[in-house]
């Protein structure tokens, strides 16, 4: 039986004249029917969210904590489904869609647990100052392809917990799951609170211009975000926006190649690099670069193959749409023209006899400002750079684009230490691949961000701090 999808709006499941199908990349085929809201659908959803939030909004924390448990129960219950369309849609294995599922669930129970909370500011023997933080009223969360239900959801689950109504706008790649876990969560939360309508540009277009919407949580590229911004200004939104990384690893002459090169691996090319914070550029130190690249090499060609079969476990796949599978071969097609050593990988022609798949390729000594080393590729292909100079290499890491995340690996840990709080990036994983803690800020340096979210800090930009001054 085709699964069948609706826009949410005041609980009320929502269907539209114009709608459209997402091609499977893995298969090139369109998989199922998905209605586009029309500005009127989105109007009727704001109306409904303002009526929702003059009760919501005075729910206490302990209230809303109760049914985000209530949320993760729902994702439990139904995760096989929700597995099976995610998988679909963003062309994953079913092992690691099961990924965004069960992260998804532990946001929930992290949130409830985790909260803000009253606190003393200041107090002296005349005056007591209490800080009090109150919901910010209606959120819109325009949301990204490549991890569609749990960025989603941490969006989703910052909202519930401080108070606010959230209207959620799935990417137009991805919209499937998300729109089902919202269709099977109706009935937990007051209608009105959580909602979903699945659109394009133009949707976004009306919710960063919308007086009515208090706070914009956009995930995406530098050039949308930017656009997000200058339209939010015009009401004076809270914005917060994670943009794109163009992370730096720095692999230092001590590390534990035997260690290192399977989790250098790992943070290139897990979900063929289509991850935020992936490791998108490695300095290895020139002492141990030939030995490095080889044994990358056979790990990449051993470990992230493809497997047509999306239900054979594997942590690789392909390209998710099309849009960015032309992106990720035009930079393949680069380093050809330029006659870069590619050492694997590099055949964009009839890979596989459909869908959107390009081998792991790596590129050995890439010129440092080629587009490969200078621009995020989101994509399987990783240039490998050499330094000997600590100092230097920090300056090549700390590009305007590349303040998201960032590693560092070596075996003397004040060394690593030291590197990772020269690196301007707004997280820095030592000894590990850059992968984001619910329970840790994330943010975004210069271009790759303004505000941030997750963890208790996190919480903050989804709500007014009040301060309550009482004289003594």
């Amino acid at each position: 039986m085709q699964p069948q999808f609706f826009n949410v709006i005041n609980d009320e499941l929502r269907g539209s004249k114009k709608t459209h199908a997402v091609t499977d990349p893995r298969t090139e085929e369109d998989l199922w029917s998905c209605p586009i809201a029309t500005a009127d659908d989105f109007e009727d959803a704001v109306a409904a969210a303002q009526k929702a939030f003059t009760s919501w909004s005075l729910t206490t924390v302990p209230e809303r904590q109760a049914l985000l448990v209530k949320l993760a129960d729902v994702l439990e219950e139904h995760a096989d489904e929700l597995t099976d369309i995610l998988a679909k849609e963003t062309g994953k294995s079913q092992a690691l869609a099961s990924f965004d599922i069960k992260g998804s669930i532990a946001q929930c129970l992290y949130y409830s647990k985790t909260s803000l909370e009253d606190e003393v500011q200041f107090e002296d023997e005349t005056t007591k100052v209490v800080a009090t933080h109150i919901p910010l009223g209606i959120v819109g969360a325009i949301c990204p392809w490549n991890f569609p239900l749990i960025l989603a959801n941490m969006k989703v689950v910052s909202s519930i917990v401080t108070g606010n109504c959230i209207i959620v706008k799935p990417s137009p790649f991805t919209p499937y799951a998300v729109m089902k876990w919202i269709e099977m969560s109706r009935g937990i939360l007051p209608p009105g609170v959580l909602q979903v309508l699945n659109g394009g540009a133009d949707l976004g277009v009306l919710m960063t211009s919308h007086p009515g919407i208090a706070k914009i949580t956009f995930t995406g590229t530098i050039a949308t975000g930017k656009r997000v911004l200058a339209s939010c200004a015009k009401t004076l939104k809270k914005v917060t926006l994670e943009l794109a990384g163009n992370d730096a690893c720095i692999v230092c002459p001590d590390a534990d190649l035997e260690f290192t090169v399977p989790s250098v691996a790992g943070g290139g090319f897990f979900h063929a690099g289509q991850v935020c914070v992936a490791s998108k550029r490695i300095y290895v130190h020139e002492s141990i670069y030939d030995e490095f690249l080889d044994r990358l090499v056979q790990e990449v060609e051993r470990s992230y193959t493809i497997q047509e079969d999306a239900k054979v476990p594997s942590m690789f796949g392909p390209v998710s749409n099309r849009m960015q599978y032309d992106v990720v071969k035009g930079i393949v097609e680069n380093c050809k023209k330029n006659g870069y050593n590619i050492v694997t990988g590099g055949k964009t022609q009839a890979v596989t006899a459909k869908g959107f798949w390009l081998p792991p390729t790596i590129v050995s000594d890439p010129p440092e400002d080629s587009w490969l080393v200078q621009e995020e590729q989101f994509g399987p292909i990783l240039p490998i750079l050499r330094w000997s100079d600590e100092d230097d290499v920090v300056k090549r890491s700390n590009l305007a684009n590349a303040g998201l995340g960032a590693s560092v690996y070596s075996t003397d840990l004040a060394r690593a230490e030291r590197i990772a709080r020269r690196l301007e990036a707004g997280g820095v994983w030592i000894n590990q691949a850059e992968r984001p803690n619910m329970g840790a800020f994330f943010s975004g340096l210069k271009d790759s961000g303004f505000g941030g979210e997750m963890g208790k800090q996190g919480l903050l930009s989804y709500a007014y701090t009040k301060c309550l001054h009482f004289a003594k």
